[in-house]
């Protein structure tokens, strides 16, 4: 990700008046707002790759593609940004649609 867009948002961030009144529960949010852009980054990014996937037409390519695209499901069902189900079920429908072209 970006350090450029990370930074932004962070001194975005700290322009707000944190509503916490604790040094460890305003460090809680500083934490937390940049784990959710991270977060969001890496979600963006698989559901770009899943998209170029099925727009693929040549096999070749789907197949050389797969193996990143699966992975990166693999990444973000590994860290909880989504269900390890909801990835299986994803790449599963992809491996259908790889063997089918």
């Amino acid at each position: 990700m970006s350090t450029r867009i990370l930074t932004l948002s962070l001194q975005a961030l700290k322009k707000n008046r944190l509503m916490a009144h604790h040094k460890s529960a305003k460090k809680r949010i500083r934490q937390s707002a940049k784990l959710r852009l991270i977060n969001r980054y890496n979600g963006k990014t698989t559901r770009n790759l899943v998209r170029d996937l099925r727009a693929t037409t040549v096999k070749k390519e789907a197949e050389e593609l797969f193996p990143k695209v699966a992975s990166h499901l693999d990444k973000l069902a590994k860290k909880n940004i989504i269900h390890q189900k909801k990835a299986a079920n994803i790449k599963s429908k992809l491996a259908r649609h790889v063997n089918g072209l």
